[in-house]
């Protein structure tokens, strides 16, 4: 009988019949798909550090909650100097840009205009020229008063709470609005009678 025909005496490679133990252990290649130990315990090490990554943005957000947003705005109520240091007749400009007033004084006293146009919130400007204010946005007018002439402003600036402190200086207190429309401009606090 030939080799051929006896599947059972067929030799390998090696030397070695068939059916005989190999020498050196096989080694089998991974399968798609499958994954080593080494390859598990990586992915799982991912998993636990995403894991842990979201735990704290979670906590951290829990955290800032516990804390009140703060707001720092300039104050409200403030000192704006002693009657002597404002010209009768004028606007002043100087708390425009700080604190958002316009101190206006007559003859008989002051008033505290805001700067805050009531047709959208923008803030006019002061033309002496003219005698008024005059609102950029959208051309709204105001006499120096603060009573609405022109354009779409539909009623007067709103005006502060001013008084005389204790030290003799004029104090504006913003968190007091007086508005023309109400009839509030009469109240105490709205006009400072000062000659």
């Amino acid at each position: 009988m030939s080799e051929a025909s006896n599947p059972k005496e067929r030799k390998t490679e090696d030397g070695s019949a068939d059916g005989e133990a190999a020498s050196t252990p096989l080694v089998r290649a991974p399968l798609r798909g499958e994954v080593s130990r080494r390859g598990f315990f990586s992915v799982l090490g991912a998993g636990w550090a995403v894991f842990t990554a979201a735990s704290a943005g979670l906590l951290g957000a829990m955290g800032r909650f516990m804390f009140p947003n703060v707001l720092y705005e300039p104050p409200q109520q403030f000192k704006a100097g002693f009657p002597e240091e404002f010209a009768v007749g004028e606007v002043d400009l100087r708390f425009k840009a700080a604190y958002g007033v316009w101190i206006v004084r007559e003859s008989d006293g002051f008033y505290a205009l805001s700067t805050t146009c009531t047709h959208l919130g923008c803030t006019p400007n002061w033309l002496s020229a003219d005698q008024k204010f005059k609102c950029p946005c959208h051309g709204s007018g105001f006499e120096r008063s603060g009573v609405n002439i022109e354009g779409p402003a539909p009623r007067p600036l709103e005006r502060y709470r001013i008084a005389l402190a204790s030290d003799g200086q004029i104090e504006i207190d913003k968190n007091t609005k007086f508005q023309e429309e109400k009839g509030q401009w009469s109240m105490d606090g709205a006009f400072l009678y000062y000659s």
